[in-house]
């Protein structure tokens, strides 16, 4: 079966080449050397912020696990990292719009960095400040990058339809070939090194300050509603009037808490799905697979973006397919007989899955892009930051209920749960093209109203 795993890898790498490869002129957007210059600055930053991240995930469980800390003990610690993201997310979302992005980026470094120091002591209380600073850290990753590359793409007199061009270059590589990267790298240090399962937190604490030190050298500051009449409260009103107000707002956070929450929940689920009776797999090298596979996805959303489809035309396909890849756990549990045996290689129902999981991270892989580009078409700029963060708290909230009850409900339930919110996600979709066009319709006919002379 390790012939198996070569395959897959090697067909989706082939595939990754030809597509980077053979890009016409259809799939490419002229553009100008000041932006080139902008967007390579934003995509080197990015992808050492990413690279930071994406160093410690291999060994977060482990560590724990080595200090001597039982399930339960680790359990509690993931908790407290999505927690403080929900709790503290939307406070540091607003003081990002207030006190600029640029700030918010920076604090993003420093709280990842001391987050990674922790990692050096076993006591549970440190680490778990060190989860909680995690938590910060994370929600100011997912917002306040994002909306200091918008604010600071328009200020500068770019092209809108520039942005998807950044957007889908740093998915591609801080998301997809960073994380291969990082992952072999940390394997590196705490393996074939011998330093152990703490030197990939000092090589992720590396990379944010080469990364905080070019924030700050070639950075310029932005806002986005920063009058000293708005207190953070304030701030908190303004995003709620602008999701209770503006329908499209509200859909596309309901929509990118669905297709998040499944995402995170299919990170705590694939590896039992892949090993129900303890089947020995690569875990490392189908990472690895995931995350070519999310390469896959955001060269495929680059071509769709730069052809200008309609994004809420194809999201819907992308989440109508993700359901029917997680609902495969629950097809193979029906039609293919259960192995009793323990240990061996992966099944045949075990391969069937992973080809669907791999499907479902390309659909990942267009997600990123896609979601980023209704984000900057649809939510005002002077609350940005504090309304993205407001989307993450059914997201977190739903990954915590999901952590503490993961032993709770059999998997096929689990995968079945996330099946039925894609589909939801997909059905509202739909309802944001609806509302979209009918309000840029209404809008194109104020515009011509505007434009007839008045009758004498």
């Amino acid at each position: 079966m390790e012939v198996f795993y070569y395959l897959v890898f090697g067909a989706l790498a082939v595939v990754v080449a030809a597509l980077e490869l053979g890009k016409s002129g259809k799939d490419r957007v002229a553009t100008s050397p000041a932006f080139n210059s902008f967007k390579n600055n934003y995509i080197l930053v990015y992808s050492l912020m990413m690279s930071g991240d994406w160093l410690q995930g291999p060994y977060v469980y482990y560590l724990y696990s080595q200090y001597g800390f039982d399930k339960g003990d680790i359990g509690r610690l993931f908790i407290a990292g999505f927690g403080s993201s929900m709790l503290f997310g939307t406070i540091v979302g607003s003081l990002a719009d207030k006190q600029g992005r640029k700030r918010a980026c920076i604090t993003y470094c420093i709280s990842y960095i001391l987050s990674c120091i922790t990692k050096h002591s076993p006591e549970y209380k440190i680490l778990m400040i060190g989860r909680v600073l995690g938590g910060i850290a994370t929600s100011l990753l997912f917002s306040a990058f994002e909306s200091w590359l918008v604010a600071e793409h328009n200020k500068r007199g770019f092209d809108p339809q520039w942005l998807s061009i950044t957007f889908s270059k740093a998915i591609f590589l801080g998301n997809g070939l960073v994380a291969i990267v990082a992952g072999l790298f940390a394997n590196l240090l705490a393996e074939n090194l011998g330093f152990g399962p703490v030197a990939p937190f000092d090589a992720a604490a590396c990379f944010l300050a080469i990364g905080m030190a070019i924030i700050l050298s070639s950075w310029s500051e932005n806002y986005g509603d920063a009058s000293d009449s708005k207190d953070l409260m304030t701030q908190f009103k303004v995003a709620a009037k602008a999701i209770a107000s503006d329908e499209k707002i509200a859909l596309l956070g309901a929509i990118q808490s669905l297709f998040e929450g499944s995402m995170y929940t299919f990170v705590f689920l694939w590896t039992p799905a892949l090993s129900p009776n303890e089947e020995e797999i690569p875990h490392g090298f189908i990472f690895a697979t995931f995350m070519l596979s999310s390469m896959l996805g955001s060269s495929i959303a680059s071509r769709l973006l730069a052809r200008k489809l309609k994004v809420e035309g194809y999201m819907q396909i992308v989440f109508s397919l993700s359901a029917v890849t997680l609902f495969l756990p629950v097809l193979t549990s029906f039609l293919v007989p259960p192995s009793s045996e323990k240990g061996g290689s992966i099944s045949f129902g075990g391969c069937l899955q992973l080809l669907g999981f791999c499907t479902f991270e390309s659909c990942v892989g267009i997600f990123w892009p896609s979601i980023m580009k209704m984000r900057s078409q649809y939510i005002p700029e002077e609350a940005r930051s504090t309304i993205m963060n407001f989307f993450r708290i059914p997201l977190n909230l739903f990954v915590c209920v999901v952590l503490y009850n993961v032993n709770a409900f059999p998997i096929t339930v689990m995968f079945g749960m996330c099946s039925i919110f894609l589909l939801m996600a997909a059905i509202l979709q739909r309802r944001l093209m609806v509302v979209s066009d009918l309000h840029r319709s209404t809008k194109a006919v104020e515009m011509i109203g505007e434009d007839e002379p008045l009758n004498p």
